[in-house]
């Protein structure tokens, strides 16, 4: 396996992240708002202005709320939009993930919605890993004409998910790229490599960035309990230069 066959797919939450991932030399960007639900489409201008600016693939996840993936007819129509603007914005691909209430992949919808991305390529992402049956739910994820699959292997974090990813890559063969997600760390993805036998990862590579506000009024709060309104976090790209070096030693 040469070095350029390790791939890191970077989870960005901003244009700023997105320009991180591709200095620190990811091959692709999963551009997403809202991290803290897990990834709601971002808006129209935010996807104009990564476009503009990345020479990688961008990405960039279709999902109209967080919570479940069980859709409502109004929200699978908001996603046939964004996938038709995405397209008219010149993205690489999308990210999507529908469940049918019984737990299985919604396989009629997926279909649809993989024909109307076409051609840009269509992973299908974590909503996988609250499926029913791992192995029925790979056979209708490929059935779907989906390009890859974003798991954790059904567990909490990628690295205690391994053994199943491992499974699922076998499984998949050459029909659709297993890359496992959540919880790959600067400190895990080497053991994620040799475990899952993987060649593509996604991560975040966050870090806090300070603010440049000057003026701070702590009395005020617009976020969560606790959180600390003057760090940013962003995707860091010497974290990800990093990432992907740990990454590539596992091969050696």
């Amino acid at each position: 396996m040469a070095h350029q066959d390790i791939l890191l797919e970077i989870c960005a939450g901003s244009v700023t992240s997105c320009l991180a991932a591709q200095e620190g030399g990811a091959s692709r960007v999963e551009f997403c708002d809202n991290l803290l639900e897990g990834g709601t489409t971002p808006s129209h201008g935010a996807i104009a202005a990564a476009r503009d600016r990345l020479w990688i693939t961008l990405n960039v996840i279709i999902r109209p709320r967080g919570g479940d993936f069980l859709y409502s007819d109004v929200e699978f129509e908001v996603m046939q939009r964004d996938i038709l603007a995405c397209k008219k914005l010149g993205v690489d691909g999308v990210v999507i993930g529908l469940l049918t209430a019984e737990g299985d992949i919604d396989v009629a919808r997926t279909k649809q919605l993989v024909e109307l991305a076409m051609p840009m390529q269509v992973t299908f992402h974590r909503a996988f890993d609250v499926a029913r049956d791992p192995v029925q739910a790979l056979k209708d994820v490929i059935s779907t004409g989906c390009n890859r699959l974003l798991t954790s292997g059904q567990a909490p974090m990628a690295p205690e998910g391994a053994q199943l990813i491992r499974q699922l890559r076998e499984q998949a063969g050459n029909k659709l790229v297993v890359m496992p997600g959540a919880g790959v760390r600067v400190n895990n993805i080497a053991d994620l490599v040799r475990a899952t036998g993987c060649q593509e990862f996604h991560t975040s590579g966050r870090a806090p960035f300070p603010s440049g506000m000057l003026y701070r009024n702590e009395r005020v709060k617009m976020g969560a309990p606790g959180q600390d309104e003057y760090a940013i976090v962003e995707t860091s790209a010497p974290l990800v230069q990093e990432i992907l070096a740990n990454a590539r030693s596992a091969l050696d």
